[in-house]
């Protein structure tokens, strides 16, 4: 139900602040009689918010905070009396996104302190410094316009207005539904840390404090969304990201005017470098570990609130390529599996359009034996082999995206099952022949093994334009989308790093983490291609030397 709205209070507050357009906006509000304020008023009002000052009256100030809130069934407001001399107060906060302990303790202080020491109201600065006082909390503010405490207000923070006071003081009390930081469901491993980010900036912030403990982390704010006023943070390290490229997210995130921002991949296909390009040129990661180890080679990151995926800029082909895990087991191991994870990579993309190519144009290639063997299996096969390819992929996206959107419970057993079931049924129904099963399972599994989400979508896009060019041109065709592909990815550029690097152009001393990963003790400085400010990471003499042996001890 809607409360009657006291015309009387806001006519005041507007004639008496001559806001730009007091005088059109008080004659639209007296207008309208003792009947709620329309849509097309209240509209007016919200877009003067930033230029109306708090006022010294009490009441006026209450009245615009309800009127301009809508009077919403979410806007908590506690009436108060501060200090020994008892002066008028207003709280206010949204039920839901301020933290109701945290509001209580304001209050339970305030009702404490209140019986031993008056609130000056003949001078502001007294008043502010006596309320500072008598609040429990650390990072109080005052706010001297009424846009400011709504835009406080609408982000969790607690509002409280003194009678005779020409200013609203801001207490943070923001704390909104959020959940642990669990290990992320895209970014599992088998050894490493099991944390990863949450919805909460907050929370995001202090897990990567907690891995650099550096005095010259920087972090800055920014609020982005007109009507979202969502909070982005941009976090690096002084001394090791270039100033050059802190300054090119800076201003590119500055430019971003939009209606709301509700996830990061907004802020993502706004500032890259290529908008039409399907491979990412921003690192997305979920893992404080990742995000961390990307900022001490001199990457700059971005938190979005409300968001667990957290930009790292620029970013690489290599980059996109790398496992956590790869740093945490031992070196051999760790290069083992990144060769073999470049080796399926080949397979994921090339795999169904070799096998279109030889089985259609080349089947000279095929050794006798194994060409008597594709025959008899293709053998009552209505479609040639560029459209049994196209249908099993086609049928095997549509399975992942369902295992996917389907509940946990199920998704799973869902995408299992129709896969056999289907494969199985195609093949008895001489629609599909058993080797292209067997092609189209093996890619499937082989693009498991990349470790981003967002580059292994890239790779089962192309591959879909790899198997028509071999269906149509054969080998030729594929040698033309590879050079097509290889002019594409040397145009591409992250933050003005090249996307190959340091593959193309070529850098020495960073080829010992790109296929293959040396030891800890062999990698001293950050990679060449990066535009750092300090290179060096580690010192020279951190090669494992066998211990001594000791005085008497037998040789």
């Amino acid at each position: 139900m809607r409360l009657p709205v006291d015309h009387q209070k806001i006519i005041q507050y507007l004639r008496r602040w001559q806001v730009a357009p007091a005088d059109a906006l008080a004659a639209q509000v007296e207008a309208c009689g003792g009947a709620w304020l329309p849509d097309e008023v209240q509209l007016a009002l919200a877009a003067e918010k930033g230029n109306m000052p708090v006022s010294p009256a009490l009441a006026e100030n209450r009245e615009m905070v309800r009127t301009l809130m809508g009077y919403s069934s979410d806007l908590l407001e506690r009436s108060l009396y501060l200090g020994a001399n008892r002066v008028p107060a207003a709280l206010f906060c949204v039920d839901g996104l301020a933290e109701r302990m945290q509001v209580m303790t304001i209050l339970e202080s305030l009702a404490v302190q209140s019986h031993r020491e008056a609130v000056p109201t003949d001078s502001v600065d007294g008043c502010l410094r006596t309320l500072q006082q008598m609040i429990p909390s650390v990072t109080l503010r005052s706010v001297t316009s009424l846009g400011q405490a709504l835009e406080a207000l609408v982000t969790g923070d607690t509002i409280l207005f003194v009678d005779g006071m020409p200013f609203a003081l801001v207490l943070p009390t923001d704390g909104p539904p959020g959940r642990q930081p669990d290990e992320p469901l895209t970014e599992p491993v088998v050894r490493g840390p099991k944390d990863g980010f949450t919805e909460t900036l907050s929370d995001n912030l202090a897990l990567i404090r907690r891995r650099i403990r550096d005095d010259r982390l920087r972090i800055e704010r920014f609020t982005l969304g007109e009507r979202s006023k969502t909070r982005v943070v941009i976090i690096y390290l002084m001394g090791i990201a270039p100033p050059e490229m802190v300054q090119e997210v800076r201003n590119r995130i500055g430019r971003i005017q939009a209606d709301a921002v509700l996830e990061s991949g907004h802020i993502e296909e706004l500032i890259e470098d290529d908008p039409l390009t399907i491979f990412p040129l921003l690192k997305v990661t979920e893992r404080p570990d990742v995000a961390t180890a990307e900022m001490l080679e001199g990457k700059v990151a971005v938190l979005v609130d409300g968001s667990p995926n957290v930009l790292l800029m620029p970013s690489t082909l290599v980059a996109e390529m790398q496992s956590p895990e790869d740093y945490y087991h031992r070196w051999p191991i760790s290069s083992f599996v990144r060769a073999l994870r470049y080796l399926y990579l080949l397979i994921a993309f090339l795999g169904p359009s070799i096998y279109v190519a030889i089985t259609t144009f080349h089947q000279e290639l095929i050794p006798t034996n194994l060409l008597t063997n594709l025959i008899a299996a293709r053998e009552g096969v209505p479609f040639p082999a560029v459209m049994e390819a196209l249908m099993m992929e086609l049928t095997m996206e549509v399975l992942r995206e369902a295992g996917v959107r389907l509940p946990k419970v199920v998704g799973q057993a869902v995408s299992i099952v129709g896969a056999l079931v289907i494969g199985e049924s195609a093949v008895q129904a001489g629609l599909v022949s058993p080797v292209m099963v067997i092609v189209v399972a093996l890619t499937a599994i082989s693009s498991f093994i990349i470790p981003l989400y967002a580059m292994s979508q890239a790779v089962r896009l192309l591959r879909f334009f790899l198997i028509v060019l071999a269906g149509t041109f054969g080998f030729f065709g594929i040698v033309v989308g590879l050079m097509a592909l290889f002019v594409h990815l040397n145009t591409l550029r992250s933050f003005g790093v090249p996307y190959l690097s340091p593959i193309v152009p070529p850098t020495l001393a960073d080829q010992r983490d790109v296929f293959i990963r040396v030891p800890w003790w062999a990698i001293r400085r950050r990679p060449r291609f990066m535009p750092a400010v300090d290179y060096p990471r580690s010192g020279p003499d951190n090669r494992p030397r066998p211990p001594q042996p000791q005085g008497g001890q037998a040789r």
